[in-house]
């Protein structure tokens, strides 16, 4: 009897302090893990932009009638695909290139690629703190598009 009595008067003092421990210990846990979750979604967000934008682009550069069309139809592209989610487009970098001919990309069984990069800021970073250390992760996105043996527009 007397060592449970003795258990029984040292646990005494502790009566409460579980719940708050567990409060303390739930939120320096959850807090990083909720961050990474958003800083991850927003990073995947670009990913599915600019893999989205890029096949976009290719796709309407191969079915344009002229280059100067050809152009237009990518930045336009480009812009609604990046816009969809969320992202600028006057931020993203969009490359055109083009085999077996680079100069004339619009030939019969050529090939277009168009990549498009942009950099994701992390969320919920002050702007001082970007503005001294540039916080970004770079998303790229690539896709290649064959125009038709059949093509018939202008060069």
């Amino acid at each position: 009897m007397r060592l449970s009595r003795r258990w029984t008067e040292k646990a005494a003092g502790e009566d409460g302090s579980a719940s708050i421990e567990f409060v303390v210990a739930g939120l320096l846990m959850l807090v990083p893990l909720v961050y990474l979750v958003l800083a991850l979604s927003a990073v995947q967000a670009a990913a599915f932009a600019t893999e989205g934008s890029a096949r976009q682009a290719a796709r309407a550069y191969v079915r344009s009638e002229t280059p100067a069309d050809a152009v237009a139809a990518v930045d336009r592209a480009v812009r609604i695909g990046l816009a969809d989610y969320g992202l600028e487009a006057s931020s993203a970098e969009v490359v055109v290139t083009c085999s077996p001919e680079p100069a004339r990309c619009l030939t019969r069984r050529g090939t277009v690629a168009v990549t498009v990069r942009v950099s994701v800021p992390l969320p919920l970073l002050p702007a001082a703190v970007q503005a001294s250390t540039p916080l970004a992760v770079p998303v790229e996105g690539r896709a290649v598009q064959a125009v038709s043996r059949f093509w018939a527009g202008e060069e």
